[in-house]
């Protein structure tokens, strides 16, 4: 499995896994549970939720699907709200993410999205559950480059592990300063949506013929590619969603595809990075 090395020096998957919407169906949760178990087994041990999931039902999934695994083999990152990211109320928040997460500890714990909570206050906070145990390290989500610049002017903001922003190869806004500015930080990419939501947010990335002869060159999907795409760089770690288990296994097999110089270029000629400042695209 690629790894991408964090702040601390500690090495996650490059590929993990998502699940928003996941635990959100009884229907079908036995199937989705089986889905991330076995995405465990083929090494994504990273996986990613958060508070707002299903107001809690992911966490309550991954709670019953990571019994019997060995905890410190796993990676557990969820989120908490923005109205919840201060000393009112994140330390209920986080202790209620772990119970339903059947855990007394949170391998990475990120804020959300900005919201009106100043972040000197989540900082110091965040601190503080590192010092009670409760969390390893902390990170932030869909944070643009001016957050992340007044982040990092608040005392210990640059402590922060990873930012998670939608990032795939229809999207790179980010490409053009925030990325830039977060490798010269050391702050590691986590991409959600890599896989664009399986096309419901773009779907001419599934219609393409670059990326079909690029599948199909390596013998591969255009899903598959798209997540090699993503994680290209080494310092990249994106997280696709799947309840089904085929689907979980095909994207921990795409951590082990590499695209030559010549496919990135079909790639970037077939959908450019941009040559000006983009809003951060959030779903």
């Amino acid at each position: 499995m690629k790894m991408v090395t964090l702040p601390d020096g500690v090495r996650v998957p490059a590929v993990g896994q998502g699940t928003w919407y996941l635990g959100e169906n009884k229907g079908t949760e036995a199937q989705e549970i089986e889905a991330l178990r076995a995405g465990i087994d083929a090494g994504l041990t990273l996986i990613d939720t958060a508070e707002m999931y299903g107001s809690g039902a992911s966490e309550r999934l991954i709670g019953k699907a990571i019994q019997g695994f060995d905890r410190e083999k796993l990676f557990l990152v969820s989120k908490v709200y923005p109205h919840n990211a201060g000393r009112a109320h994140i330390f209920q928040s986080c202790e209620n993410s772990l119970r339903r997460l059947g855990t007394d500890y949170l391998d990475l714990y990120l804020l959300h999205w900005r919201g009106s909570v100043p972040f000197r206050e989540t900082v110091e906070c965040m601190q503080e559950l590192i010092r009670r145990g409760l969390i390893r390290r902390w990170g932030v989500s869909n944070l643009d480059i001016d957050d992340m610049e007044e982040l990092w002017r608040v005392p210990g903001g640059s402590g922060c592990s990873v930012n998670q922003v939608l990032y795939h190869a229809a999207s790179r806004g980010i490409e053009y300063s925030l990325l830039p500015w977060m490798r010269t930080h050391g702050v590691p990419l986590m991409a959600y949506c890599p896989l664009a939501q399986a096309g419901d947010l773009d779907w001419k990335l599934y219609e393409s013929q670059v990326l079909q002869e690029i599948a199909d060159a390596h013998h591969a999907s255009i899903a598959q590619v798209l997540i090699a795409f993503a994680i290209r760089d080494g310092s990249t770690i994106a997280i696709p969603r799947s309840g089904k288990k085929a689907h979980t296994l095909d994207n921990a097999k795409a951590a082990a595809l590499v695209l030559s110089e010549a496919e990135l270029a079909r790639i970037d000629q077939a959908f450019p990075a941009p040559r000006r400042k983009e809003p951060l695209d959030i779903v």
